[in-house]
């Protein structure tokens, strides 16, 4: 038996049948994934030499010792008990629902209702299973704690405060309806999508359309890496969840439409990442960060059919900033050997494109001066990507630099009794020689 110490043990006992404990493996096992190893070794040992019954409190299933000996053993059988969860829903009158052994429950991650959560035998686990069980539902749901005097209904955060936890102590909880929820999970955001997109739901929420709200998604995606930039880690949960909220949106679109599910979405994100790491989920090797992106390059290519040089390159997003698109399409050609040398090639194009822009000036015809420019933009960004630069951030920085020096400059001439528009250019410029100089001492 694996234990002698429980009602089930005293009722074998009392039939006068002869039998062994294995109490004394507990108290030389580290912790409770060893317990069950050393368990299912002392049965596998005792098996060796006659044929063993091994008794455990509740269902087979519900024990991972026993699991073990019937995975070791194929010719084990199981002869079926009432489970512990079957027992704790009953008591609990609640319908049967999701069950996991408190010893497993550091590797639970699915907030599954209703949940019944076995083995609470001490206050130590109670304590465990509570952070869990908080953290997804929490800390005031309404919870029952059932022990051999029955069920006791209580709040989460009380679990670990009882008086008699014991072999066939459980925390269980029934269903929590959405609206009354504290925690909620990915399915609970499409539930509430599909809620305010259904008939009597928002008006504007039901008149959306995947173009309605292409806007939207750009505009989180800049607002989350806002708050990246500002180190706020408030502000980045926040935007991160809007993120997901727009990716939620418009998988609930594709549902309606029956183009595609949000499962469709989550199992191809998920089978994504493990084709593109096949260095760690295959048999490719990969040498540190570059060789480990050389791989996810690899591997994106093969997945999106991009055979030639033109499929990638044609494939960078249209979207994309400008000045971001342009680093991305002049990187992707660059692999197939179509690039300048290096920095110093690449910046005497620009005085070449410069010299053209010019040229269209004088002339004044508009397309080719927004032509001419554009050349002069491409080659610009050529020069800081053979320089090593992120030339979508580093143009960002800059647009903060002057308009920082801009504010500086405007400051001092206020400061002087001045307005800015009235300034002629050269004292104007005098004022934001000024300013840069206060940067540069601040900076220093």
């Amino acid at each position: 038996m694996r234990t002698g110490e429980t009602a089930p043990a005293a009722a074998v006992r009392a039939l006068g049948v002869p039998f062994e404990t294995l109490d004394y493996i507990y108290g030389k096992s580290r912790n409770f994934d060893t317990l069950a190893k050393n368990l299912a070794a002392a049965v596998s040992d005792a098996a060796k030499g006659a044929n063993v019954a091994y008794c455990v409190d509740g269902c087979a299933a519900e024990d991972v010792s026993a699991r073990l000996v019937v995975k070791k053993h194929k010719g084990a059988r199981v002869l079926g008990g009432v489970s512990k969860s079957s027992r704790a829903f009953a008591a609990a009158n609640l319908a049967a629902g999701a069950a996991v052994s408190a010893y497993d429950m550091q590797s639970y991650s699915r907030a599954v209702l209703p949940l019944c959560v076995y083995d609470v035998d001490c206050d130590l686990i109670a304590g465990d299973v509570k952070l869990k069980l908080c953290d997804m539902f929490g800390d005031e749901a309404d919870a029952f704690f059932v022990s051999e005097k029955g069920a006791k209904k209580i709040k989460l955060f009380e679990a670990d405060r009882q008086n008699d936890y014991g072999a066939f102590s459980a925390i269980v909880l029934g269903d929590i309806p959405l609206l009354e929820k504290k925690r909620f999970d990915y399915q609970d955001l499409l539930d509430l999508m599909r809620l305010l997109r259904a008939p009597g739901g928002c008006p504007w929420d039901r008149a959306q359309t995947h173009e309605s709200i292409r806007a939207n998604m750009i505009e989180e995606a800049y607002e989350l890496v806002d708050a990246i930039d500002l180190k706020d880690d408030e502000k980045i949960s926040e935007e991160t969840g809007d993120v997901l909220m727009q990716g939620a949106f418009h998988s609930v679109l594709g549902e309606e439409r029956g183009a595609f599910t949000a499962a469709d979405v989550l199992s191809g994100v998920c089978g994504k990442l493990i084709f593109r790491h096949s260095h760690i989920f295959g048999t490719d090797k990969a040498e540190g960060e570059s060789g480990a992106l050389s791989v996810w390059e690899k591997n994106k290519q093969k997945e999106k059919g991009q055979k030639t040089a033109g499929d990638s390159v044609r494939d960078v997003p249209k979207a994309f900033p400008a000045v971001m698109r342009a680093q991305k399409a002049g990187k992707r050609a660059a692999k197939y050997g179509y690039d300048f040398k290096d920095a110093d090639e690449a910046a005497a194009k620009v005085g070449e494109e410069l010299s053209e822009l010019m040229e269209a000036l004088a002339s004044g015809e508009q397309s080719r001066i927004r032509e001419e420019a554009g050349d002069l933009l491409f080659s610009a960004v050529n020069v800081g990507r053979l320089a090593g630069a992120d030339c979508e951030t580093a143009l960002r920085e800059s647009t903060d630099k002057f308009i920082a020096r801009f504010l500086k400059t405007e400051e001092l001439i206020l400061a002087d009794g001045k307005k800015m528009e009235e300034l002629p250019p050269d004292e104007l410029w005098e004022y934001y020689a000024r300013a840069k100089k206060c940067d540069d001492d601040q900076a220093r």
